[in-house]
């Protein structure tokens, strides 16, 4: 039990953040009544509380801001979890000891506007080109310095990481990647032309680069995970090698399993 004679059991620097859900208040609330954690200043690992949108967001502000980059130990407090562990509040000291490190690389977007802005920022899970209006994007392709696709005519194209591979990449029909496999995966999004071009398995530390055609008259968004940038002319995206993250998870259910095991999802 973590309460002895009455006495809160303290977490050997452990920092507690949660979203904004009720489900995660509510259970921020009962871990801080029967223990006591460390401020994130203080603190060697972050144990957080909510569904995978909170936890893109506590890693992008390990990225972005000043938080600490922290391992962090996520418990399902949303919706799908596939990025935390099973809610339980009880023994976290001993899940905490001997939860299992999984680094993940980020990739970098390096955006030019129309307007001549240039925007930089990470992402973790993938970085999405997206058509704002109701007609076709057209956007040319280069990897590694050399053209790939003259004009794809699509509604849009993204590069995903392993840790991503399972989210929107799945969905549009990208493949799974394994953390392992030092890939990324090159993904059309409804591809018109070229027709029935599956995209590309890419080594992880290929650059990829977007130009967007008739960008005044076709305007495309650029998506870093949740990160915006409307109307752009170019889009460079690039490993991020030197800002790797570690997520922490239990030893029965890490997620380099969770990834291999989505192969066999049937629902």
């Amino acid at each position: 039990m973590p309460m002895v004679a009455g006495i809160m059991i303290t977490l050997d620097r452990i920092a507690l953040l949660a979203s904004q859900r009720a489900t995660a208040q509510e259970a921020r609330a009962e871990l801080e009544s029967r223990y006591r954690f460390a401020p994130v200043e203080d603190a060697e690992k972050v144990l957080a509380l909510g569904g995978d949108g909170f936890m893109l967001r506590t890693l992008h502000q390990m990225l972005e801001t000043g938080l600490p980059n922290l391992p962090v130990f996520g418990m399902n407090r949303g919706t799908v979890g596939f990025l935390m562990n099973e809610w339980r509040d009880n023994d976290l000291a001993a899940r905490l000891a001997a939860a299992k490190p999984i680094k993940i690389t980020p990739l970098c977007m390096e955006v030019e506007t129309v307007s001549g802005k240039s925007v930089r920022h990470a992402a973790i899970n993938e970085v999405s080109l997206l058509r704002e209006t109701g007609r076709t994007a057209k956007i040319a392709i280069t990897v590694a310095g050399r053209p790939a696709i003259d004009e794809l005519v699509c509604d849009g194209v993204m590069v995903a990481t392993p840790a991503g591979s399972t989210a929107y990449n799945l969905s549009a029909g990208g493949p799974i990647l394994p953390l392992s496999a030092n890939m990324v995966a090159l993904t059309p999004i409804s591809p018109f032309r070229p027709r029935r071009w599956p995209g590309a398995i890419l080594p992880e530390d290929t650059a990829v680069r977007f130009d967007v055609h008739d960008p005044d008259d076709r305007p495309v968004a650029a998506v870093a995970d949740q990160f915006e940038v409307r109307d752009v002319r170019s889009v460079e995206v690039s490993l991020d090698p030197e800002r790797k993250l570690t997520l922490l998870f239990d030893p029965d259910h890490a997620l380099d399993e969770r990834i291999a095991l989505e192969q066999f999802a049937v629902s």
